[in-house]
């Protein structure tokens, strides 16, 4: 336990130091001022919380310190914590409805996505499943290599495509690979799609189409990658494909290399998703379930 809470603490370094050092500074010796709430939204905001979480969290805090009687800043900082972690839900249990259990994962060119994929392949490995790997981006001939050899390193099987192939074809062909061999998960790679270009993500609806026709009930899961390091701006993002496709979850990728941890408040509160797995490290198990008190005691371990 103390190895992974390391890892946690390790992976969200940047984001505690950046961030939310500045809070520690704020919430130093002094006493609660009118310019104390003022430079704490500025902090949080910066932090990338949000506008909203950290009106909400802003607003907790000055009612408990009016009902506790606080007057020193630094008396905030636990409650601040409280306050914190009453922002991040917990994910669900991840499901496995179906034999194969298909995931299909969407998320921007650049954002980690197709790491992603061979460290979930290995996480669910780890979990005795029988994992098959799908690479449906046939627009990026890097993307069908990178995924090959993870694949290679992790002994997982893969179906791939032709360069400039039919994305909906390779999907399909996934899962019906997994139903004939027995895979318990299917892991299905899509190409980057940027939010703005309307016949992209027409592409990105017919290939959750076809991944229905292939399997009824499938896709059972659509995870959305998004980069840490991006911030508040990967909303915009999120909802785009929330919008094409029915994202059921996020994996924030990234977390060690951003200073912008703060945003999986944002995710939460904005998109109403729940965040299942953060990426914390390079490594196959650098990825972990999300644990919103590993998170919270990681951006504030530095402080």
């Amino acid at each position: 336990m103390a190895n992974l809470f390391d890892k946690w603490k390790e992976g969200l370094a940047r984001t505690s130091k950046a961030a939310f050092g500045q809070i520690a500074t704020i919430l130093g010796a002094a006493e609660v001022t009118p310019e104390t709430w003022e430079e704490l939204e500025a902090a949080l905001i910066q932090a990338d919380l949000g506008i909203e979480t950290t009106d909400v969290v802003l607003d907790a805090l000055e009612k408990r310190a009016d009902s506790e009687g606080i007057v020193r800043t630094r008396d905030l900082w636990a409650a601040l914590r409280d306050e914190l972690r009453k922002q991040l839900a917990a994910p669900p249990p991840i499901e496995l409805p179906a034999s194969p259990t298909v995931i299909l994962i969407v998320g921007v060119n650049g954002s980690g996505k197709t790491t992603t994929i061979a460290k979930l392949g290995q996480y669910f490995t780890q979990q005795n499943k029988r994992v098959m790997l799908g690479a449906a981006d046939t627009y990026r001939a890097a993307a069908v290599d990178q995924l090959e050899t993870w694949a290679g390193r992790l002994n997982l099987p893969i179906i791939s495509g032709q360069m400039g192939g039919d994305a909906g074809a390779v999907a399909y062909d996934t899962v019906q690979a997994a139903m004939s061999r027995g895979s318990e998960v299917v892991i299905i790679d899509t190409a980057g799609r940027l939010h703005t270009r309307f016949n992209l993500m027409e592409e990105l609806k017919k290939v959750y189409r076809v991944v229905g026709k292939s399997m009824p009930g499938a896709p059972h899961h659509v995870w959305l990658v998004m980069d840490a390091t991006t911030g508040q701006n990967a909303l915009q993002q999120a909802r785009a494909f929330k919008d094409a496709v029915k994202v059921t979850g996020v994996v924030l990728a990234k977390l060690d290399s951003s200073a912008r941890g703060g945003m999986a408040f944002a995710i939460q509160r904005e998109l109403k998703l729940p965040i299942f797995f953060a990426g914390l490290g390079e490594k196959p198990d650098d990825l972990q379930p999300f644990d919103p008190d590993a998170f919270i005691d990681g951006i504030l371990a530095q402080q």
